[in-house]
């Protein structure tokens, strides 16, 4: 199986996961995780196009599983992350990592955290070296074994 292949049903298998939980992710702490998560794959090359920030903003928006919160408050979230990354790419990530840390005390909800990181990371099909990285940053904060999600 071709690479560009499994990376798609990685991130489709992710994201068929998500849906089986969808009721049990309704907690701000999950909320403001996986917003961070959406900022750190997207910012994970260390700078974000305006081309993968509408790409990023759309996938939010039409993610059956953060339709359980307000798109606005959500695009907020994602866009304040967003800027602690741009403004400086390495204290941004200290403080948008304890954004992510926040979904630690439920083990569902992390896990769906990183489930929505591989699922942005993958959706262009390209699910590259830097995403994967930022994602197993994830995995270790959120004290989850990068293996169990093929990374």
């Amino acid at each position: 199986m071709a690479l560009w292949d499994r990376i798609k049903e990685s991130a489709s298998t992710m994201q068929t996961q998500l849906m089986a939980k969808k009721n049990d992710l309704k907690s701000g702490a999950f909320r403001d995780a996986s917003m961070a998560m959406c900022a750190l794959v997207a910012a994970a090359d260390g700078t974000i196009d305006p081309s993968e920030r509408r790409r990023v903003a759309q996938l939010i928006a039409s993610n059956e599983v953060l339709q359980n919160f307000d798109a606005m408050d959500l695009q907020r979230r994602f866009e304040d992350n967003l800027n602690k990354l741009t403004a400086d790419f390495d204290f941004g990530k200290v403080s948008v990592l304890q954004e992510v840390a926040k979904a630690k005390k439920k083990p569902a909800e992390a896990r769906a955290v990183i489930q929505i990181g591989i699922v942005i990371g993958g959706a262009d099909g390209d699910f590259d070296k830097t995403e994967q990285a930022v994602v197993r940053e994830a995995c270790h904060i959120l004290e989850l074994p990068p293996h169990e999600f093929d990374l």
